[in-house]
């Protein structure tokens, strides 16, 4: 981690990391570089419409929050005190960052607090872009989907399109259809960056979760081309996760991935 990154009061339990709110960091990004984190999530726990075996903030069980949601002017005070002292003691980011303990867009808010974080964005930092990491399981709401149009980098996560390894290793809390998220990505029209994360190993019952075989990997190359982002990110474990039997893709799959999307004429970067 780079010198310029503050250390942060995380909570660790069980070797996943649990993140302050509303803002934390700045932390260095491998996708993204210098990104000051927004979180609008509890900082007590996690709250999450995915359960990911490999979240490095756990399991939601182990994790229920007692506190409630920090409010729009909670997050929009906090935000613009961290960029003021950045703005006076450095470091510079590259990047606002909506990410932390959860679900960005499952807070009431969401909408409301992107233009006010877009607002403070172009007074302090206008050459930042605004990100927003979403599992894409609010991408159906209006007004989440307007705002998520307006930010710079919509990253939306599409592990697989396998409805099986959905249920194993992404775990979404409700119902969840693949194909009406699918819809909703091609609604954005290219304004999206699909996330991708690629591993292997197994889960702690035993079950093979390696997507990165073409039996995985084909189906979802068509859905992405069908999808048409303007970038395609793909990664794989780089933290400690709460199933302690996963494995990282090797370089070597991670490149034949982003060969084969480059070769369907897709911006496609891998970050390993």
């Amino acid at each position: 981690m780079c010198t310029f990154v503050r250390k942060l009061k995380l909570i660790r339990p069980m070797s996943t990391v649990i993140y302050p709110s509303p803002i934390f960091g700045p932390v260095h990004s491998r996708r993204l570089g210098v990104s000051l984190g927004i979180n609008l999530l509890p900082a007590d726990g996690k709250f999450c419409t995915f359960d990911c075996i490999y979240c490095e903030c756990g399991y939601n069980k182990d994790h229920r929050p007692k506190q409630k949601l920090p409010t729009r002017e909670e997050v929009r005070e906090a935000l613009e005190k961290r960029l003021i002292d950045m703005q006076a003691n450095g470091p510079v980011p590259d990047v606002l960052t909506f990410a932390g303990n959860g679900e960005p867009t499952a807070h009431p808010h969401f909408p409301e607090i992107i233009e006010d974080t877009l607002a403070l964005r172009d007074k302090y930092f206008p050459n930042a872009k605004v990100s927003v990491l979403s599992n894409s399981t609010f991408i159906h709401k209006e007004k989440v989907f307007e705002a998520l149009n307006k930010i710079d980098n919509n990253i939306l996560k599409l592990d697989t399109v396998d409805a099986e390894y959905i249920q194993r290793v992404d775990r979404p809390t409700g119902t969840y259809d693949v194909n009406k998220i699918i819809e909703g990505m091609k609604a954005f029209k290219g304004n999206l960056i699909i996330q991708t994360m690629f591993m292997k190993g197994r889960t702690d019952e035993g079950l093979d979760i390696d997507n990165t075989s073409d039996r995985f990997v084909l189906p979802w190359l068509e859905t992405v081309k069908q999808i048409a982002p303007r970038q395609v990110m793909i990664y794989t474990i780089d933290r400690e996760t709460p199933d302690h039997f996963l494995q990282k893709a090797t370089h070597e799959e991670l490149d034949r991935i982003v060969a084969l999307l480059k070769k369907a004429g897709l911006n496609a970067t891998a970050s390993y």
